[in-house]
């Protein structure tokens, strides 16, 4: 009852946050996103990789007739007309350029001419279509999985390793600390990027090596705040109190130091989250990150980046902007939990 009455104190401060609520709610739009992304993506092949070059770089709200042929390919048409038992379509090669090619009806609609209006429909490009004629909506929603998929990873790696290492350089203190710190001091001298390429190239290219490569970079941070966190609050009565009542260091460490720092570390985490997408949309870019044709939205920066000074600038725009609003969403979140979680001003409701 009073671990409820906690969590609903948190639940109430969190609404009373209009930015935090804000966070929350492309976070868990973000997250639908990625579960049911192929159920939602316009192209639901696999990792929305079907390709149409004829109607490549296309601007946003680009429509396009299409025809599907017996063996189930989608030729892009300017139009067709029915002669007899033929249907004659011009093919779509360019804005310019067109091809004449001839069917038998019977054919296409497996003789059943009277649907030939379900083989002839249109497809609407909401974000318009990148290089290769894929649909940008399509590999944006799909891309979704790889950002929260490595944010989540990169973050539990993170903290695990570095709320144990905190922990115990504060609470321990002497040589324990005098070792992890210099650990961390090794880690912490090595840039960020140049020790993910190292990882990166030590466990070689590819989807779930990017999600450790990242994660075994960002647990210094936590490591020294929870450290300071610890040596800050061990010394108070409380703690005293429970060593006197002959508590163990394990109860002491997860019941009455830990608890009184979960709003730093959800900051942290935060942070690390938002980092942790940032990194591997970077590595994506550079072309050391996710693979294709997997969608990823450093990628697919990467993909489109030279329209930028060209025609069609939102090809690689779009994902840029995908990318801003979920940092942004989970910095506001943990600013939110932080405050949320803040034992010294939280009140009885």
């Amino acid at each position: 009852m009073q671990q409820q009455t906690y969590l609903n104190q948190i639940w109430q401060r969190l609404k009373k946050n209009m930015s935090a609520m804000f966070g929350l709610i492309i976070l868990a739009i973000a997250f639908l996103v990625a579960v049911f992304g192929y159920l939602i993506a316009p192209d639901s092949s696999p990792n929305a990789d079907l390709q149409t070059v004829e109607i490549q770089a296309k601007k946003p709200g680009y429509s396009q007739l299409f025809l599907k042929t017996p063996d189930q390919k989608e030729i892009p048409i300017k139009d067709y007309q029915i002669k007899n038992d033929s249907l004659i379509v011009n093919k779509f090669i360019d804005d310019d350029t067109s091809v004449v090619q001839y069917y038998s009806i019977n054919q296409v609609t497996n003789n059943h001419p009277e649907k030939i209006k379900e083989h002839v429909f249109t497809k609407k490009y909401w974000l318009g279509t990148d290089k290769f004629g894929r649909d940008i909506l399509s590999r944006l929603i799909i891309g979704t999985r790889v950002s929260l998929a490595v944010g989540l990873i990169a973050v539990v790696i993170s903290l695990t390793i570095g709320i144990i290492l905190g922990t115990f350089a504060g609470y321990y203190r002497k040589w324990v600390d005098a070792v992890i710190m210099w650990l961390i001091n090794v880690v912490w001298s090595i840039p960020t990027l140049l020790l993910v390429f190292a990882i990166t190239l030590a466990l070689g290219k590819g989807f779930w090596q990017i999600f450790i490569a990242v994660g075994l970079t960002m647990w210094v941070n936590v490591a020294r705040l929870v450290r300071g966190q610890i040596m800050a609050i061990k010394e108070l009565e409380y703690v005293q109190a429970a060593k006197a009542l002959g508590f163990t260091d394990l109860r002491i460490i997860v019941k009455h130091l830990l608890p009184n720092i979960i709003g730093p570390i959800l900051v942290i985490a935060a942070s690390n989250f938002a980092t942790a997408i940032i990194i591997e949309a970077g590595l994506s870019f550079l072309g050391i990150g996710v693979q294709p044709p997997q969608p990823s939205w450093g990628l697919m920066i990467k993909e489109n980046y030279n329209f930028i000074i060209t025609h069609n600038p939102m090809l690689a725009l779009i994902p840029g902007l995908a990318i801003i609003l979920l940092v942004l969403a989970i910095n506001l979140l943990g600013n939110g939990l932080r405050d949320a979680t803040d034992v010294r001003s939280t009140t009885t409701i």
